[in-house]
């Protein structure tokens, strides 16, 4: 099946296969995109599939399913509470681009390497390594575009389970407890949960070949540290400057998580060569 799919345009493909699920979700009686959503989203599902092909693909299909699964976890509570995600969960495009832009510019990295325009002279080798530099800048690129999901998936569902079910909820900067909600609050209850989805996700993008065990532990790790930073940078700066969204602040995120795996992992290689 990969291979009858691989052989075909992938413009084709991608265009073909978002066109039919815009559809589904357009008549779909639970919206989890706005329009304007859909059409951002269709036109970022069309650029991971030409990119990244199926298996990227299967990685933010995975986060956007979960994520918006999470979302919906205690909603009328929520509500009732106040502290629940405007329009009912539903997704606009400053939601789609906040969560994705980080993935969205890995991928086109990866793109723009297999198009042939990075073309490195064989001298050009990584440190201790045999690894030509495209090699080497497409691996890490495929590992912060997995981490950047992985970081944005840990960060929704820990702050949906920890405003839901969360008994005990605290400042991070100074464990003060705080109410369900507070931005830069965390419990434990959400911080388990995010690891777990972090877990999750990673091994969506080993299972599907685009970064290998190791890459698992990197994710993981690296989206535990954004996670927690996000938490900081809400508690110390979003009050304080009207630009700093939420949307501005998952971006923040997603790449704080991408460059912290790529660090782990260069890191990693650095000291066992």
């Amino acid at each position: 099946m990969s291979s009858l799919i691989n052989s075909v345009n992938p413009w084709l493909v991608a265009v073909g296969l978002n066109t039919i699920l815009l559809g589904l979700a357009w008549i779909a009686p639970k919206k989890l995109l706005t329009p304007a959503g859909l059409f951002h989203a269709w036109f970022l599902a069309i650029l991971i599939w030409v990119t990244l092909g199926w298996q990227g693909y299967a990685v933010v299909m995975f986060y956007f399913l979960v994520g918006s699964g999470v979302t919906r976890i205690g909603m009328a509570q929520k509500e009732a509470e106040g502290i629940a995600e405007k329009r009912s969960g539903a997704r606009g495009p400053e939601n789609v681009w906040g969560s994705a832009l980080t993935g969205a510019l890995c991928a086109l990295g990866v793109g723009i390497i297999n198009s042939g325009f990075i073309v490195p002279s064989p001298q050009f080798l990584v440190p201790n390594t045999s690894a030509t530099l495209s090699t080497s800048l497409q691996s890490l690129l495929l590992l912060a575009y997995v981490a950047s999901f992985s970081t944005k998936l840990a960060d929704t569902t820990a702050s949906e389970v920890g405003k839901a079910y969360g008994k005990s909820t605290f400042l991070i900067t100074t464990l003060q407890p705080v109410p369900r909600g507070t931005e830069g609050a965390i419990s434990l209850e959400g911080t388990l949960a995010g690891i777990v989805a972090s877990v999750a996700i990673a091994f969506v993008g080993w299972g599907v070949g685009l970064i290998d065990l190791l890459g698992v532990v990197w994710c993981v790790l690296a989206a535990f540290i954004a996670t927690n930073l996000e938490s900081v940078i809400g508690a110390t700066l979003q009050s304080k400057y009207n630009w700093l969204t939420n949307e501005v602040v998952n971006i923040f995120n997603t790449l704080i998580g991408a460059i912290a795996a790529v660090l782990i992992a260069w890191t990693w290689i650095s000291i066992i060569k």
